[in-house]
């Protein structure tokens, strides 16, 4: 089954992205003039014209990417040679030029800032490290990728849900290089785990394994059955911690503690971030457009001799991490930019 849909988004859905580049690209007169037109007509100041540059920049980007693809699929000698080392980095830049491209057309088109609150963190290359994330929007979570490749030289090895191999480019890309796409609502947990496990060995001194523990986007919604399923589950101790922390998901210990064992000789680095949680769809980009937000990011580095080493003891201690980065979230609520005294402690990034 997974092979079937696999062939579906890469002969029907990749070319018919190209399609409808092409088309778009085509009549993109007649779609700037109609997008022109409503912008009186709707609040925020030339919201339909933000968000068609938006498209029209993804779906250019996305097409690009699928040819470039498609080439270094045939020069690897029609596969044969895709996973060397030479190839590999060839795929990382492809995926750092594009997100160097959107982040600035971000701030740009958005008027969005990315700052890092508190102490810059010490993530460049010279050892492995395991990251762990607060999950709260796709926004958030390019944002740690585009942090990760562009501001600390890393290489990422991320486990992500499955649905987001819909996109075809993520599906071919993070299919070539080191990532796992899992369903965290399936059942068979173990296997989740080793394939975590699998993903987190042998990592290098420039390797950053990403993993977001909750297993899914913050919802009210989610939050209310992941503690459900805790209470079901008898953990009723955990159960009760998770009914306290209010903007972060209760964690699913099982990948992250299969990567701790699995890279003995990496650190962890959490990381929380604030200010887009709440863009999860479409209609929420549309009706925040223009953003004149700012995305705080805040990072700690845990050495591995200070994380404990019995299974219990973990997952106490992941939760209590948890429950800092749902305290840093309370007092970080997004703002909007105008109204926002600049904190002498957030460095700002905008390169």
């Amino acid at each position: 089954m997974r092979t079937l849909l696999a062939v579906l988004r890469r002969v029907v859905l990749a070319p018919a992205i190209i399609v409808v580049t092409v088309l778009l690209l085509t009549t993109l007169p007649l779609w700037l003039l109609g997008a022109a037109l409503l912008s009186p007509l709707v609040a925020g100041r030339l919201r339909p014209l933000r968000l068609l540059w938006l498209v029209v920049l993804h779906l250019v980007l996305e097409s690009l990417i699928l040819v470039e693809l498609f080439g270094l699929w045939i020069a690897s000698g029609f596969g044969y040679a895709l996973r060397r080392p030479f190839f590999e980095r060839i795929h990382y830049a492809i995926v750092r030029a594009y997100l160097w491209i959107v982040f600035r057309e971000a701030r740009r088109v958005l008027r969005l800032r990315v700052v890092t609150a508190g102490p810059e963190p010490d993530a460049r290359p010279g050892a492995p490290l395991l990251v762990c994330c607060r999950h709260a929007g796709p926004g958030d979570s390019f944002s740690l990728m585009y942090a990760l490749l562009h501001w600390y030289a890393r290489e990422p090895r991320v486990v992500l849900k499955d649905t987001l191999a819909w996109d075809p480019a993520v599906d071919v890309l993070l299919n070539r290089l080191p990532s796992r796409f899992i369903s965290p609502g399936s059942r068979g947990g173990e296997d989740v785990e080793a394939q975590v496990g699998d993903l987190a060995r042998n990592l290098d001194a420039d390797d950053a394994f990403v993993i977001f523990p909750e297993g899914g986007n913050f919802t009210p919604e989610r939050r209310e059955r992941a503690i459900a399923t805790l209470h079901r589950l008898g953990l009723h101790a955990l159960a009760g911690r998770a009914e306290q922390m209010t903007h972060v998901l209760a964690p699913r210990p099982g990948g992250f503690l299969a990567a701790l064992d699995a890279a003995p000789e990496a650190d962890v680095m959490m990381v929380a971030h604030t200010g887009l949680d709440h863009l999860l769809t479409v209609g929420d980009l549309w009706r925040e457009l223009p953003m004149d937000k700012e995305l705080v990011m805040r990072w700690w580095r845990i050495p591995r001799e200070e994380i404990p080493l019995g299974r219990e003891e973990r997952v106490d201690w992941l939760y209590s991490w948890w429950e800092d980065i749902d305290a840093w979230v309370e007092e970080h609520r997004p703002q909007d930019l105008p109204r926002r005294p600049r904190r002498e402690n957030a460095v700002p990034h905008d390169g």
